[in-house]
């Protein structure tokens, strides 16, 4: 399989894509905490929630529309933010924004994008969020909110789950491996290396703006050093009276933290366990969901990341009270296989299964999704 248009799926698309990265890239795009875990717990949740289809149902036309943090999605998903893009295709975070856009969805970009913010947004016409760190220097924090409010960002992704970086052993394993087996690696996929030489030094603009960091790695390890282990809740107000806009927390995964979230302003909560990248052995999202809705109710916008890798994963967790779901690891498959076409063919298969499984259960609308339509297996 030699080209996005042939995949049939989000599991070809991620055989395509290890076959165009080098092979000291490839562990990145499976990356998790410790042993895997929860990553592995987020997909194979799903499995254990069943649908209760409804028969003989005109699902001729339906309708996939919906609204989160005021912008408009053609179809229930958008692209959640995911660190240095360009490792994967050196048109990283341009492409998926370029992609989202084209798919009538939504792109979070994540302060640990490979791309500067300003350019990123100016890269394709769709509305855009961008997801922010509550960091040590909260002058950085605050001057990153200042320049997306005046490039045109929506809203924002308030990360809250990230108070040390987790122990990602394969991230570590790759910072070693930066050795003549890795300048092999490269020179055996040539395309992936000319393109990166092509675009230029790879780096992570918040931290090489600062002036005194130099190269990718130092700049990766300044952002991590500027993690803030001492924020509370009270900083998370104070994020949202400065910001005055749509703002989701991400990162929640217990209905207490929920009920916080909007008593301190936000607007949405992301149910996320960072793909699990942070803590190994927690919950999945999707088993973290149910809780939340109920404790929320309508007095908040409510999403979840975490193991989309089918269309039908979106309409159970739509069941289970989310708004839309975001998905992450799912597209960077598709960045790595083919850049932009691959993140457009990533999107495009998610929302043909999705309209799919709308019409196999009876649903004309997406407000027609809830409880009644699924079941937990034991």
């Amino acid at each position: 399989m030699a080209r996005v248009e042939d995949c049939l799926n989000i599991a070809d698309l991620r055989a395509l894509a290890e076959h165009r990265l080098p092979r000291s890239i490839r562990p990145l795009l499976d990356g998790a905490a410790e042993d895997g875990l929860t990553a592995d717990r987020n997909v194979s949740a799903f499995e254990n929630v069943s649908l209760l289809p409804r028969c003989l149902v005109d699902v001729t036309e339906v309708a996939t529309r919906t609204a989160l943090l005021g912008q408009t999605l053609e179809w229930p998903v958008y692209c959640s933010p995911t660190g240095a893009s360009r490792l994967f295709h050196p048109d990283g975070e341009l492409a998926v924004a370029r992609a989202a856009a084209s798919t009538g969805t939504v792109y979070g970009l994540s302060s640990n994008s490979t791309h500067p913010l300003e350019v990123v947004a100016a890269a394709a016409p769709g509305p855009k969020f961008f997801q922010l760190f509550l960091f040590k220097d909260r002058t950085l924090t605050y001057q990153l909110m200042e320049r997306c409010r005046a490039a045109g960002y929506q809203a924002l992704l308030l990360t809250v789950d990230v108070p040390v970086r987790g122990n990602c052993e394969r991230e570590q394993r790759l910072a070693q491996s930066w050795s003549v087996r890795a300048a092999l690696s490269f020179a055996t996929h040539p395309a992936w290396s000319l393109g990166q030489l092509r675009r230029g030094r790879l780096s992570i603009p918040i931290m090489g703006d600062r002036g005194a960091v130099r190269s990718f790695r130092a700049e990766s390890a300044a952002l991590g050093a500027q993690l803030d282990a001492s924020t509370t809740w009270k900083d998370v107000r104070e994020v949202v009276d400065r910001w005055r806009g749509p703002c989701a927390v991400k990162g929640i995964m217990t209905a207490d933290d929920a009920r916080r979230a909007v008593d301190h302003g936000a607007t949405a909560v992301v149910v996320s366990n960072h793909g699990g990248r942070q803590l190994d052995g927690v919950a999945a999202s999707l088993e973290a969901l149910p809780a939340i809705a109920a404790a929320l109710k309508d007095r908040a916008e409510i999403t979840m990341d975490g193991g989309i890798r089918r269309g039908v994963h979106v309409l159970k967790a739509l069941a289970l009270g989310a708004r839309a779901c975001g998905v992450g690891r799912a597209y960077l498959y598709g960045l790595a296989a083919g850049g932009e076409a691959g993140v457009a063919r990533t999107l495009q298969l998610l929302r043909t299964e999705f309209t799919r499984a709308l019409q196999l259960t009876g649903c004309r609308d997406v407000r027609d999704i809830d409880s009644s339509l699924v079941r937990h297996l034991e």
